[in-house]
């Protein structure tokens, strides 16, 4: 069985082509079911889809990359070498790698960010839902709930955290000097438009306004915050009300055009409107930035308010990666013992049982030195150091202790295990 991710990120694609391949919850379902039917080898599949990514999950005994490939780059409508260059792929050890730091907010665009663990579980709810999670998809994403929360709970990483709602309320604060005298629309009624509410609410903005498509729900967020819910189709004639417009919707297009604002601008006399879309695909056009009186945020540009702070928690950082990758080690010996080479399974479960005992002691020493204070870097060192010459050292014995008969034997076994890819290094002698 291998298991690959296929992926666009915050870092390897532009916000307008991550636009193309965004999901809806509601749109999972028969995503996958489509991804599933048109190659019968993709056993298993999950997709996460949020503002800063959206990856691919496959488990199969037959791995087919390239054909997961050409089905995301027709899903966005890219022509899949154009899609490729933006693109990260990751099998198995690195896969489950990758998995685990997304849901521990290592591969945020906000370091330690908590929302990233709850959009993963929704998205293995929507494939479990759709029949597409199997065994092995399951143990992994599991496995990555397990890793994040034993992050969060013995690491600082999310300490301090800056959310992008937060980031807005700052960027805010540097274009009104009373964000209490503001007038806050909100569109949306998602969680990122209930954190920013709730990040601006605490304010106290001189009024509030929810615009969404249903009422209903409009109505129940801003009742938390008294405030006002208005219709969708109402905003373009009483944007010119506001002077803070935060937006977060689902929509596949545009809900606030350039038109609409330059005449709110108009009606405003110019006063300066302060605009933030954390929506992907856009909500606010594009062109609307070019306008010399409105100040217009994307997630991309928030990416630098969040950053201050970051480089205090780089030992928190240290200290997760290592949880991380005794969590990599520990699916890795599960899918191991899972392999049908029939005869192999007791002597590959003793090999990853010793592996595993060698890791724990060294794990342990590790954190020890890293609670005393001790230089990350220089712990790191001695944590691969350690493993190193526990690894190498029953082959080492085995070569100073073979008698001349057996010495090149002993040499061509160690040669061929320890140093595949290398003809060019001498062989012991």
């Amino acid at each position: 069985m291998t298991v690959w991710a296929l992926g666009l990120n915050h870092n390897t694609a532009p916000l307008d082509l991550r636009g193309r391949f965004s999901f809806a919850l509601d749109q999972i379902a028969p995503a996958l079911q489509g991804l599933r039917t048109s190659h019968a080898r993709h056993a298993e599949a999950a997709i996460l889809s949020t503002c800063n990514r959206t990856e691919v999950y496959c488990a199969s005994d037959d791995p087919q990359v390239d054909h997961t490939l050409g089905w995301l780059a027709h899903a966005g409508g890219v022509p899949p070498a154009a899609l490729r260059e933006h693109t990260y792929l990751l099998q198995d050890g690195q896969a489950a790698r990758h998995a685990f730091r997304v849901a521990s907010g290592l591969d945020s665009m906000v370091l330690g960010e908590p929302q990233i663990l709850g959009q993963m579980k929704s998205a293995v709810r929507a494939a479990e839902e759709a029949g597409a999670l199997g065994r092995t998809l399951n143990q992994l994403f599991q496995r990555s709930f397990a890793v994040a929360k034993q992050v969060r709970t013995s690491t600082e990483i999310g300490a301090h955290s800056i959310s992008m709602a937060a980031a807005a309320v700052r960027l805010a604060g540097n274009l009104f000097e009373d964000l209490s005298q503001i007038r806050l629309l909100l569109v949306g009624a998602g969680e990122m438009i209930e954190l920013a509410a709730t990040h601006f609410a605490a304010r106290g903005p001189a009024a509030i306004a929810i615009a969404n498509r249903t009422l209903e729900r409009g109505e129940k967020l801003a009742g938390r915050f008294g405030g006002e819910v208005m219709r969708l189709a109402d905003l373009p004639e009483r944007l010119h009300e506001f002077d803070a417009v935060v937006s977060c919707t689902a929509s596949a297009l545009p809900i606030i055009g350039l038109g609409a604002v330059e005449r709110a601008l108009k009606k405003r006399r110019h006063r300066p409107i302060f605009m933030v879309d954390l929506a992907v695909p856009r909500d606010i056009e594009p062109e609307v930035r070019q306008l010399a009186d409105v100040y217009l945020y994307t997630v991309d540009d928030l990416a630098q308010a969040v950053q201050t702070g970051q480089a205090n928690r780089q030992a928190a950082v240290a200290q997760a990666e290592v949880i991380i990758d005794a969590g990599v080690q520990s699916f890795m010996h599960w899918m191991d013992q899972r392999d049908p080479s029939a005869g192999m399974v007791p002597l590959i479960r003793r090999l990853n049982a010793q592996a595993d005992e060698w890791n724990a002691l060294e794990l342990a020493r590790a954190r020890k030195r890293i609670a005393r204070g001790e230089d990350v870097d220089a712990v790191l060192q001695a944590l691969s150091r350690g493993l190193s010459r526990k690894m190498l050292h029953g082959a080492m014995a085995e070569l100073h202790a073979a008698d001349g008969a057996h010495r090149d034997q002993t040499a061509q076994a160690v040669t061929k295990l320890f140093l595949r890819g290398s003809s060019g290094r001498r062989r012991p002698s």
